[in-house]
């Protein structure tokens, strides 16, 4: 199962970098360049267990869930429903705290169907969900040293 991931350092708190990257709704689609609509279901804060409604700017639809939750160091989610295309998809974010700031990594796992196209749809969806995931932690780092955006989080 292909694994895609990438690590960019804020000068910001565990906490704070945590929080940002579990934002949703209209607060998250104005930093990640990835979503066009996303909100929880049934749930008024991400936990294990709960799952998250996600459209991309593509329009592609995903349904994930959280299995773990330990703020504010390690998220890990999985698809229960999405595009045709992926039999797993999973995404996970780790924090550690560095030099004054936080280090995060973002990572993606996945696999495609029907399985026989994997020799030639790995490597294409290495390059175009690297090619994402870089982007998105880019907005996320900028995010993170957004006033408006650190103003949105729920402590601030």
């Amino acid at each position: 199962m292909p694994r895609i991931a990438t690590t960019t350092f804020v000068p910001v708190d565990v906490a704070t970098a945590f929080a940002v990257s579990q934002m949703h709704g209209p607060e998250r689609v104005e930093w990640d360049p990835f979503i066009h609509s996303q909100h929880l279901i049934n749930a008024d804060a991400p936990a294990k267990g709960v799952q998250t409604a996600t459209v991309s700017r593509h329009r592609l639809k995903m349904v994930t869930e959280y299995v773990s939750f330990r703020a504010p160091t390690q998220v890990g989610m999985k698809m229960v429903e999405g595009p045709w295309f992926f039999s797993t998809f999973g995404s996970g974010w780790a924090f550690k705290e560095i030099d004054g700031g936080t280090e995060a990594t973002w990572r993606y796992t996945f696999a495609v169907q029907p399985k026989w196209l994997s020799p030639i749809a790995d490597p294409i969806g290495r390059w175009l969900l690297g090619r994402d995931i870089r982007a998105r932690i880019g907005a996320f780092a900028a995010a993170c040293e957004n006033p408006a955006v650190i103003a949105a989080l729920p402590s601030a």
